[in-house]
Formats: C-alpha cells, structure tokens, sequence
C-alpha cells in the first residue's frame, strides 16, 4: 500500500496526466492511415507467401530447416536477455523507477511493447518452421496451429527474459533455456541428416490435430509464464532497470546516429564492467620477442578470458552447412556467408587496434615500430579466421555442397588478408553523414554510411579472390585455386603492413 503522503509526489501527477491524455482525431487517422498502407504492401507478398506453404516436406531438408529455426529463438532468447528485456527512457528510468509510483503501472507501456515484440517474432518463427515441415493438407488449421504454437513461444520466452531480469535464480533457468534451444539446433542439423530423418518425416506427416494440441499445451505454458512476470514487474530490482535502460539508450543512441561501431563498445563495457581479473605474469616467451609481441598479447588475454564467446564462434562454423541445406542455396550464397563469418571470426580480437586508432597520442607514446606492432597483431585475427573458414569448408564438404578435395585449404590461405580487411575495419572512423547523396534509379544512397561499411570489407574481398572464384565455379581441382589464393592474401597483408608502417603508428 502506498501512503497519501507518498500519493502527492510529483511523479503521481505526471503519470495521471499521462494516461489522461486523449487520443486525437490526428492520432486516429494517422493510425488507421499506416495500418492501411501496411495491409497495401505487406499483402500480396503475405498471400503468395502463404499459398506457397501447401507443398510436402523435403526429407533432406527437414533438419536442417528445424536447426535453423531452433538458432533463431535462442538468438531471440539471448537478445531479450541482453537488452533487458524490461527497459525505460533514460529520463523515465531516472525518475520514476526511483519514485514511490506502483512499479507496474511505470512499466505497463514497456510490457505492452514487450508483448507486441514477442507476438511479432514468435509469429515469424512460427511461419518459419510451418515452411520448413510444409502443409500438404488442411492448410487453414496448420497455420492456426503453427502461429499460435509460435506466438506462445515468443511471448513465453519474452515472459522468461522478464523472469530472469528479476533474479539471478530465474536468470541461470533463463540461460538453461538458451543452452536448450542451441542443443535443439545442433542435434536437428547433425541427426536429421541421419538417422532422424525418418522420425522428423514422420512428424511432418502427424494430423493437424496433434499440431492444434501441441499448440494448446504451449499456449497454457505460455499464459502462466506472462502471469507469473507480471507479478514479478513489482518486483525487479531498479538498478537492473536503471543498468538496462541505460545499456538500452546508448545502443539507440548508435544505431539512430549509424555508428554500428559503438554497439560493439557498449556490449565490451557490459561485459567487462565490474568483473575482478587476475594477474598473471606474462610468458617469457612473449617478453624475449619484443615490444610489438607484448602490444599484441592482450588479444590473445582477451580471446582466452572469454571461452564462451570463442565455443559459440567455432561452433557457428556449422552454420553455411546447415544454411545450404536448409535452403538449397547456390554458389553465391555459399561464397557470401562464408567470407561473412570468417571476416567476422578475424574481427573478434582487434578491439587493442580499435583503442589505439581512437587515441593516436597513446599509441605513439608506446613507441612500437608500426611495422612490427601490425604484424603481430595479425597473427591471431589471422588464426581464427583460418580455424573458422576451415572448419566450415569441412562442413560444406561432410554435407555435399562441394566436391571432393582440400577444400579446407582455402581457409588458411585466404586468413592472411582476412586479417588485414578485419584490422582496417578496426582503424575505420565513425560514419561521416556530411558526405554527400548519390541518386541512383534504386533511389538515393548515402555515401557516408556505404564507404563505412565497406572500409576493411574491399580489403578482405579483393584478396580472396581466388578463394571466391573457387567456390562460385567449383572445379574439380582446388590446388591452382589454394596456391593462387596463399600469394594474394600474403601480398594484401603484406601491403597493409607496409602501408601501416609509412604512417608510423602501431
């Protein structure tokens, strides 16, 4: 209960005048206007979408389809966690969270936004695995069953995230539930192109029925997880509201300002904020090397304190596999997700470059030879990159999508200019949106955010090349296309070293 005294806090005030503001005409007609418009264009390619689900499932696609789905609700899972889920304003988090105003009545808008969010995705996951097992027969009662097994699975889980937001109990059951739904997708992607074929055909071919039932049972799971968070608005700590609202506001602040470069910093500052590490003496082998060794170590320290994050990036090395299966993607596509994710496993340990490229003074201070500090530094972008795009190589080839040969060794020969395009991605400034616009007949493109994209990114193209013709063309002797591929990564490196080294910076 809350005292009268308390009830004359300003914050009581700006809430009634809040909730008693009345919807104007304006705000009728511009919301009725936009659902219009959205039913315009989203309905044709909805129907044609949805005629489209009445085929028979594919046996060989069926696993990895599932696998597919199963990565995508742990993702949605594990973004709910990281951003909150439950979150404010800056301002309103400030103010009123700290105010004696009932806890649920200052979150009841977050919540309703919350629930929209979760129908949305589960409703998309939904359509996504009823495209996946196909609906040969009664195609009204498998949709029903598939958008409502979906939506409860999305508003459940968005129900969990705000369960785990309250307690670290509630949290580890949470984190349980992501480590599930990965199992889920790994165990489809290796069986269901074995021995589980079979049963996940035979689950295709199950009546509608048990469809409907499963998504009943769901549905009841689901309701009694959303009661049991709305019970727990009142009782979430306000510094964990405080601390997402404000992790919240400086990833809008990034992505409204198109400087995707600051997400990363904010995801390292939530990581690293408040953890006590060790100290450990540094091997003497890297003391013996030199300078530009020991400037290059705190990379390795970083990957090494983090297996989690190293675990879950090897393991996504499956993923162009499970992908080329699930979707029957070509050449293109292969080539794509492949130079994508090696890219992005080489990117993952340069943040020691991203510091010293944002503060020029304290690099020169530490008088490394830039030359010798780049190199070093190349060393383990390098190596991941290697061990990733190999790794997923092996994959492409267990699961048929290329040809026989050492196909595994485009990996490591196209790692060294992997490296440089992910340490000039890592040097790049923020977006420069005073650039101008260039019209094209695909509409206006601005060339701020595109050559912010694509610095580092042309670098790492255009020294796998070869690595890329080989996969687009598959011929049936890789061995020109790996020796091609070993001297022009080693020449891209080799000049972005030299180049590096003119600047005089580490």
């Amino acid at each position: 209960m809350i005292s009268a005294s308390a009830r004359t806090h300003p914050a009581f005030a700006y809430l009634r005048a809040r909730r008693a503001r009345p919807a104007t005409w304006s705000d009728r007609y511009t919301s009725v206007f936009g659902l219009l418009v959205a039913a315009a264009v989203l309905g044709r390619p909805v129907a044609e979408a949805l005629a489209g689900l009445a085929h028979d499932a594919d046996p060989a696609r069926l696993g990895p389809g599932l696998a597919l789905v199963a990565a995508a609700y742990a993702g949605f899972l594990a973004l709910a966690r990281a951003l909150g889920p439950v979150v404010l304003p800056a301002a309103d988090a400030a103010w009123l969270v700290t105010s004696p105003l009932p806890r649920r009545a200052v979150l009841g808008r977050t919540a309703l936004l919350l629930v929209a969010v979760a129908v949305l995705a589960g409703a998309a996951l939904g359509l996504t695995a009823l495209s996946v097992f196909g609906a040969p027969g009664q195609l009204g009662v498998r949709l029903a069953a598939a958008l409502v097994l979906g939506v409860a699975a999305g508003v459940g889980g968005m129900a969990a995230a705000v369960l785990g937001q309250q307690s670290p109990a509630s949290d580890a059951r949470l984190q349980l539930l992501i480590a599930g739904a990965l199992s889920a997708a790994v165990l489809a992607a290796v069986l269901g192109a074995g021995p589980a074929r079979r049963i996940l055909a035979a689950v295709a071919e199950a009546p509608a029925s048990l469809g409907a039932a499963v998504a009943g049972v769901a549905s009841v799971v689901a309701a009694f997880l959303v009661r049991r968070a709305w019970v727990a608005l009142d009782r979430i700590p306000a510094r964990r509201i405080l601390a997402s609202s404000t992790r919240t506001a400086r990833v809008t602040s990034a992505a409204t300002t198109l400087d995707p470069g600051m997400l990363t910093w904010v995801a390292e500052e939530s990581h690293w904020r408040g953890r006590a590490l060790r100290s450990r003496p540094w091997p003497r082998l890297v003391s013996r090397l030199g300078a530009a060794p020991a400037l290059a170590w705190q990379e390795w320290l970083r990957v090494g304190r983090r297996p989690g994050r190293l675990a879950a990036l090897l393991g996504a090395a499956a993923l162009p596999a499970v992908c080329a299966n699930a979707t029957g993607g070509g050449s293109g596509l292969v080539a794509a997700m492949l130079l994508c994710g090696a890219l992005t496993a080489a990117a993952m340990c340069t943040g020691g470059v991203r510091r010293d490229g944002g503060d020029p003074a304290l690099a020169r201070m530490l008088a490394v030879d830039g030359r010798a500090a780049t190199a070093a530094r190349a060393v383990l972008p390098a190596l991941l990159a290697a061990s990733w795009s190999a790794l997923a190589l092996a994959g492409l080839q267990a699961a048929g999508t290329l040809p026989a040969g050492a196909w595994w060794a485009l990996g490591p020969a196209a790692a060294p200019a992997l490296a440089a395009g992910a340490l000039r991605m890592a040097r790049r400034r923020p977006v420069d949106h005073s650039m101008p616009v260039i019209d094209t007949p695909g509409g206006a493109v601005p060339t701020g955010p595109l050559i912010w994209a694509l610095t580092g990114v042309d670098l790492a193209l255009l020294g796998s090349l070869p690595a890329l013709a080989a996969l687009v063309s598959r011929p049936a002797s890789v061995a020109p296309y790996v020796a091609a591929q070993l001297v022009a990564g080693a020449a891209v490196l080799a000049a972005y070293i030299l180049r590096r080294s003119r600047e005089n910076r580490p």
